[in-house]
């Protein structure tokens, strides 16, 4: 066994856990849940049932995780973050029935690669987060987020930009819709977009620097 759980954490036996994975203090990772190489699941948090968690992947204290989520490689999770799976939750049923498990039918979030998700953050299945995104702290996402977004606020809504690197991007002067990282210089493309939703996407300029 190369991954390390605290004595108090608990952790089904059907759960896969990843090498150099440490499940920290009063955590639970739930049966059939996919925890990859070298994540942390810290004090009090909470993986679902067949969970898929990629490498490199953070959750903070006292984040929920509710199956079926899925997240990519490097993504974080902040200190009691929420990822839902119920869009319409009850408790009972219209005749007053509790609700079991087969009454409902559970909905995902999906977090795409690099993406951050602040502290007290809440997604609001069904919904993806793009790659890259960065949803502060105290946010309520209810709609998809593009890749390398800035969200903020409730409902949240696209405030800016931010690179790999995680800092609010800048646009550079005279080059509408180029943006750039102050921390790598990396630069950034917006386009127009085609979905329905209508909000924009930006594009990685891996050949282009400052």
């Amino acid at each position: 066994m190369n991954y390390i759980v605290q004595p108090t954490a608990q952790v089904d036996e059907t759960a896969e856990i990843g090498d150099g994975t440490i499940v920290w203090d009063l955590a639970q990772v739930r049966e059939d849940a996919r925890v990859g190489v070298g994540c942390v699941v810290g004090r009090g948090a909470y993986v679902g049932a067949g969970v898929r968690m990629g490498n490199n992947v953070k959750l903070q204290n006292f984040a929920l995780v509710y199956e079926p989520a899925e997240l990519g490689d490097g993504v974080f999770v902040g200190p009691a973050a929420v990822l839902t799976n119920d869009h319409n939750p009850r408790s009972v049923d219209p005749d007053g029935r509790a609700k079991r498990r087969g009454d409902w039918e559970a909905v995902g979030v999906q977090v795409a690669e690099g993406a951050s998700l602040g502290a007290h953050s809440v997604c609001v299945a069904p919904v993806r987060i793009g790659r890259w995104a960065l949803v502060a702290a105290g946010a309520v996402v209810t709609r998809d987020v593009p890749d390398f977004a800035l969200m903020a606020g409730v409902p949240a809504r696209r405030i800016g930009w931010v690179g790999r690197a995680g800092v609010r991007l800048v646009e550079r002067e005279g080059e509408r819709g180029v943006w750039e990282c102050p921390r790598t210089n990396a630069l950034y493309v917006e386009h127009a977009s085609e979905s329905a939703e209508g909000m924009p996407r930006l594009v990685e300029c891996p050949q282009r620097r400052s």
